[in-house]
């Protein structure tokens, strides 16, 4: 009798740690399902892939304002290029360029013997000094105003009144002396032709800017 119960006892305590056994696997087995619906949650969760998303997007609004970077460069060149042709386009300045005092004193004393030709008191009005002194070829001495009176009272009609061999001395900055020949072809007063030539030695002066001859004499050489 105690050997049957003592196998029921054993029997029972066998089946409660089978029951037991058998309600803790269920148990078990609900935590990893759990645990795996957690890392998939995680690893499928839509709110850890917007960064991916979002950065494509930051990457593509960012290209276009690189694109229109250059859209601004071309301006500022049609500016700055625009700007060139308008300065070439300015008219250029007068060069302005200063006559030698050679050049200057001989196209004065060619300009002066013209004027002989032409009758035209103007001329040596302005280039003959005020104070003008001069030794005319038959000896005369003559001031501004007599040279100016044998150009009037002068009726001979010119061909031609040059000057030859024109050679230019300077004395400092404001003073030069001018020696050369003038040679004048026409027919006088009295209908008869004449070729002459005279010599002439002419001392000028730089005043106020301009030259001005202060002294003058004169030979003829030929006529």
């Amino acid at each position: 009798m105690k050997i049957i119960i003592s196998f029921l006892a054993t029997a029972f305590l066998a089946a409660m740690t089978f029951a037991q056994e058998e309600s803790a696997s269920p148990a078990e087995s609900t935590t990893p399902t759990t645990e795996e619906k957690a890392s998939a949650t995680v690893e499928e969760t839509p709110a850890s892939r917007p960064p991916e998303a979002t950065a494509p997007a930051a990457g593509k609004k960012a290209e276009p304002a690189t694109a229109a970077a250059p859209a601004t460069a071309p301006k500022k060149e049609t500016a700055a290029t625009a700007a060139k042709p308008a300065a070439s386009a300015a008219p250029a300045a007068p060069s302005g360029k200063k006559m030698s005092v050679e050049a200057a004193l001989k196209d004065d004393e060619n300009r002066w013997e013209a004027s002989y030709a032409a009758h035209n008191i103007s001329v040596p009005q302005s280039l003959v000094a005020n104070d003008f002194v001069g030794v005319y070829w038959d000896g005369k001495v003559m001031s501004k105003s007599g040279l100016i009176s044998e150009i009037k009272k002068d009726k001979d009609t010119y061909k031609s009144a040059k000057n030859e061999k024109l050679a230019v001395h300077g004395y400092g900055p404001n003073v030069a002396v001018v020696v050369g020949t003038a040679r004048e072809k026409g027919t006088g007063k009295d209908g008869r032709s004449f070729d002459r030539t005279f010599r002439f030695t002419d001392t000028w002066m730089l005043r106020n800017g301009q030259w001005q001859c202060v002294a003058s004499q004169v030979m003829k050489v030929k006529g």
